[in-house]
């Protein structure tokens, strides 16, 4: 099968860990681990979160006397695609010995006219306290929310529309090359008047951007890998339950957090809706057992499991 994974940005940085390179290359390296067996038997493509990393390069710039304006959030996130593409790829070419693997820079496109630029909602960088996130919000411009029982920045996050180096990664497929590409996202990207390509300042959600990378290539299938091993029925109420099977309509009758579960559920109910294919949402460790049905949740269009191969 041709897939596409996502892993997310907490997952190379988990919650409480210090940012230092060394700790998240280990990460790398262990989601590595839990991806590489697939790759003997299927094209895969290799995405990748960036929230925590682009929040934190995002406090240096601001922080950098040298710097006369900050760098902006297009920049910022080609810089996390060129960090975390790194330590993923050395991992791959480590535990696939003799395979090609590429990670790639690359561009998402969106409208200029989104209305998410009017109203932020993308969670980056670290979580604060109630008191502390709001003191920073009023000394430095930001936007913050509510993230669970902490609070963090929340930048605007635009709708998808299309990566723009799709092409060069179908090519490289073809070739067998296990890819890395879409960071965060990708870049952020509109195009003007004269047709030509600017940055903006946003941060485009991982997950539909996988969503839309996965359909453009004919992805068979798409596995969203997070902290959590299982999508849940009733999330936040008092009996909360793992959904195992789930049509995309089934899903869209739940209520899950806008900033978190509800863009994963939006892009495999999206995927699956728009190709007939496969989709999954589950943790990183159980990779392999999300594809043999074993775990996780997994949505095709009955619902009954995955499809013949």
């Amino acid at each position: 099968m041709r897939m596409v994974i996502a892993i997310g940005g907490n997952a190379l940085l988990e919650r409480g860990q210090r940012p230092d390179a060394a700790v998240q290359r280990a990460n790398a390296i262990r989601a590595v681990e839990a991806l590489a067996p697939l790759a003997g038997d299927h094209e895969i493509v290799i995405t990748h979160g960036n929230g925590p990393q682009v929040g934190m390069l995002a406090l240096q710039s601001a922080a950098d006397p040298a710097l006369q304006v900050p760098y902006p959030f297009d920049v910022l996130g080609a810089q996390t695609q060129g960090m975390i593409g790194y330590w993923l790829l050395q991992a791959l070419q480590n535990a696939l010995p003799g395979r090609q693997v590429a990670a790639i820079l690359d561009q998402t496109l969106v409208s200029a006219a989104d209305p998410a630029f009017g109203s932020p909602a993308k969670f980056v960088g670290p979580v604060y306290d109630e008191q502390t996130g709001k003191r920073l919000a009023a000394e430095r411009g930001w936007t913050v929310a509510a993230d669970g029982p902490q609070w963090r920045r929340v930048v605007p996050s635009p709708q998808p529309q299309r990566i723009v180096e799709t092409r060069i990664i179908r090519s490289l497929l073809f070739e067998g090359t296990v890819v890395v590409c879409a960071g965060g996202g990708g870049i952020p990207v509109v195009r003007d008047q004269d047709g030509q390509l600017r940055g903006v300042e946003a941060v485009v959600d991982k997950d539909l951007a996988t969503a839309v990378l996965a359909e453009s290539l004919d992805a068979d299938a798409l596995l969203l890998l997070t902290d959590v091993p299982a999508v849940q029925r009733g999330f936040g109420g008092p009996q909360p339950s793992p959904i195992a099977r789930a049509t995309p309509a089934e899903l869209r009758r739940e209520r899950f957090p806008s900033g978190s579960m509800g863009p994963k559920v939006e892009a495999v109910c999206r995927f699956v809706e728009l190709t007939g294919g496969v989709a999954a949402i589950g943790a990183l460790d159980d990779a392999a057992a999300i594809l043999s049905g074993k775990a996780g949740t997994v949505v095709t269009p009955s619902g009954e499991g995955l499809p013949p191969r």
